[in-house]
């Protein structure tokens, strides 16, 4: 039995690690050959995913645009087409919770260049080839967070507020084109990115469980699957939607 993504090509742009890994591990299960972007060395990811004829690595910094085209063209000559891109580089593991006056000019920077304008650079980078192959499928990681306005996070809460407002913008610019482009918005994942930095995980894991209506953490694999439904066909007649992934904590 073939997987949902047979025959397909992937980008996961912060795919080295934590989220991004295991939606670029997802993929490779069902089918899809994949490329994993980030601005680390990804070898240790290819290991992995244990798929070295499927899957590729590669660096990039989605915040320069330079680096998004490079991204899509070494994509589309080692494996032919792109067909699915994830947006999910983004900056967050390695923030620590900040009254809003406080956060330094160059960290809201930083966040903005990566979690906005790099799923604009992205977008554009890959886009063409979308468009000659006759479509195509754009997944945003957007957040939660967005929903909730949660205090101490302001540029994080910001940029995934701009990722929802992309998506559907996108959506409208790009729909005559075949190409869908919808976002998924996880709750708190406790992945290995997040758990690395305690203050993260700390700041909002016990008003999040107390938030929700499932009583328990999140995981990589409580999201993935909403990933792969919006990279697949299964989502064919849907574009512009976010889908809010995150145990029950908020209801958008």
């Amino acid at each position: 039995m073939g997987g949902r993504l047979d025959g397909k090509v992937a980008i996961v742009t912060g795919g080295a690690a934590g989220l991004g890994l295991a939606y670029a591990r997802r993929f490779v299960a069902e089918g899809a050959r994949v490329v994993i972007s980030d601005v680390v060395d990804g070898a240790g990811a290819l290991k992995r995913l244990d798929a070295p004829a499927t899957t590729h690595a590669m660096r990039a910094d989605v915040s320069r645009f330079a680096d998004c085209e490079r991204m899509a063209d070494e994509a589309h000559a080692r494996f032919g087409r792109i067909d699915v891109l994830v947006n999910n580089a983004a900056v967050f593991a390695t923030l620590k919770p900040t009254p809003f006056e406080a956060i330094a000019e160059a960290e809201w920077d930083r966040v903005m260049a990566v979690n906005v304008k790099g799923i604009w650079n992205c977008a554009r980078a890959v886009a063409p080839r979308m468009r000659a192959q006759g479509g195509g499928r754009i997944v945003n990681v957007a957040s939660a967070i967005a929903h909730k306005g949660t205090a101490g996070l302001l540029h994080y809460v910001t940029s995934k507020g701009a990722v929802i407002a992309m998506t559907r913008a996108l959506a409208r610019e790009l729909g005559p084109d075949g190409i869908a482009v919808n976002a998924v918005a996880p709750g708190l994942i406790m992945s290995e990115t997040v758990l690395a930095n305690p203050h993260i995980a700390a700041f909002q894991r016990e008003a999040v469980l107390a938030s929700r209506a499932f009583k328990r953490d999140a995981v990589a694999e409580d999201v993935e699957g909403t990933v792969l439904f919006l990279a697949s066909a299964d989502s064919a007649f849907m574009t512009g939607q976010t889908l809010v992934v995150d145990g029950g904590s908020v209801f958008a």
